[in-house]
């Protein structure tokens, strides 16, 4: 008898320890998650040489090297976005207001990205002044349903643009920890990786890793997260990329959801030598040629190059990106008309683009 209730009060004692070992686990937080509350890249992404020391100094001198120059071809006069904007109204579209703002429209379904109308990207009227402006003025774009928001550096969330967004009705996707910031919207909505969102039967968004950081002052480096948005829409999926370097959660990103059939991806914002040991490389932003390389490992059969062409953030000429994007297409397994480059105020049928009805 004795043992009869030794040997229960053992079972007893394996079986809270069993559940408490599942307990755990399914409490352990992910990866990116740190213990203090802040966000870090996916496990194996590259790290910054922590003995490298930024210099505005050296920065603002080699800018004023840079030829400002901008080819009257880079930009679509107003009046043709206008009437473009017109045109394309009833169809499914994408157009390129400047850096990482674009409208894509997807049926009854108009989505922002990134949404910068102010004249420079930092606090007030600090920050980089852009060179060349927003193709459409913000009392001037369509009615917005869905706002992306990839992450909270000065050049995608903008929040003179966030306070004077003329739809605050929109539905608002965004990272962990930026919801503070839209306090006066109707539908906010904070995603960590892999969450997903229906916004209608043919439409779903899913929130994914991406190799970069957050900060808008002194003391928030990475307290909020940061990452890319899948579209999936009709059967179609288009990648619109956060600001991003390379790593390796890209090839699991195309294995477990590729392929892609249209990326969006920086493809500025590069070389920031002789601050940096290594010209034309960065951790967190892709070159070209590394842009092009992501959009491989994703199984995209399309891509967009972006943050470009609108804001200095570095130290590469002004328009050399679109050139060494579309001379490297090939290299990397795309046609060259597939490494596809947008005029400022561009519109383009996404039907077209993407091959159906």
């Amino acid at each position: 008898m004795v043992n009869g209730k030794k040997l229960i009060h053992i079972s007893l004692i394996l079986i809270g320890i069993f559940f408490y070992n599942c307990l755990s686990i399914a409490m352990e937080k992910p990866y990116h998650h740190l213990p203090d509350g802040s966000f870090r890249n996916p496990e194996g992404s590259p790290q910054r040489d922590p003995n490298v020391k930024w210099s505005y100094k050296i920065f603002n001198l080699e800018k004023k090297k840079l030829d400002m120059t901008v080819p009257k071809e880079h930009v679509v006069e107003k009046e043709k976005v206008l009437s473009d904007l017109k045109k394309y109204q009833e169809d499914d579209y994408v157009a390129w207001i400047g850096h990482a703002t674009f409208l894509i429209k997807l049926g009854e379904t108009t989505i922002i990205t990134d949404p910068v109308f102010s004249k420079n990207a930092g606090p007030l009227i600090f920050g980089p002044k852009r060179f060349t402006e927003p193709a459409l003025k913000l009392n001037e774009i369509p009615k917005i349903d869905l706002f992306l928001l990839t992450h909270n550096h000065y050049d995608h969330q903008d929040m003179s643009t966030i306070r004077k967004f003329p739809y605050k009705d929109a539905k608002v996707l965004l990272p962990l920890k930026l919801g503070k910031y839209f306090l006066r919207y109707k539908d906010v909505n904070e995603m960590d990786w892999y969450d997903e969102i229906k916004i209608n039967n043919n439409l779903k968004v899913t929130f994914l890793p991406a190799v970069h950081w957050s900060k808008r002052s002194l003391t928030d480096t990475n307290k909020t997260l940061w990452g890319n948005f899948l579209i999936e829409y009709n059967g179609k999926k288009i990648l619109f990329a956060c600001d991003t370097g390379i790593g390796n959660i890209y090839k699991d990103i195309g294995n477990r959801y590729g392929p892609i059939d249209l990326t969006f991806i920086n493809i500025g914002a590069y070389n920031f030598y002789p601050i940096m040991p290594y010209k034309d490389k960065s951790v967190y932003h892709t070159n070209p040629e590394e842009a092009l390389d992501i959009a491989k490992n994703l199984k995209s059969k399309k891509v967009i190059g972006m943050h470009w062409g609108t804001f200095v953030l570095s130290l590469e000429p002004i328009m050399e990106p679109p050139l060494r994007f579309k001379a490297s297409a090939e290299k990397y397994g795309f046609n060259k008309e597939d490494a596809i480059i947008y005029k400022i105020g561009e519109f383009g049928s996404l039907k077209k683009l993407l091959n159906y009805n």
